[in-house]
């Protein structure tokens, strides 16, 4: 995805709450809210607590974001929690993940809700 992004293509991503992320359900949880808690005092960086933003977040990981062409592309990024009405009509790309969801797998609006967040 995020070589789409820098090779100049736009992207939205709807439903963002139904990504999985693969690996043990406690340890995914523990290694969000640990960073979730970092950015709590003044110092640390800040990190999202809804589906979408942390999905954002995750995808700018993956550019770099600090030089011209990577804040460019993330500009390039839309994401939306469930599908927004000025898209509902639009055909939409399957992202050709996994067919079958990984045995050991979290949702990511199960960790944004044990984050607290209230956007769902």
């Amino acid at each position: 995805m995020a070589k789409r992004l820098l090779s100049g293509e736009e992207i939205t991503i709807v439903n963002a709450e139904k990504a999985r992320i693969s690996g043990n359900r406690a340890q995914i949880v523990a290694h969000y809210k640990q960073r979730w808690a970092r950015g709590k005092n003044f110092s640390g960086p800040k990190y999202p607590r809804a589906p979408d933003m942390i999905l954002k977040r995750s995808i700018r990981g993956m550019l770099d974001y600090r030089k011209s062409s990577g804040k460019q592309a993330l500009k390039r990024l839309k994401v939306y929690v469930g599908v927004p009405a000025e898209l509902k009509n639009i055909k939409v790309e399957d992202s050709g993940g996994a067919k079958r969801p990984p045995a050991r797998s979290i949702y990511l609006s199960e960790v944004s809700r044990e984050l607290g967040s209230g956007r769902l």
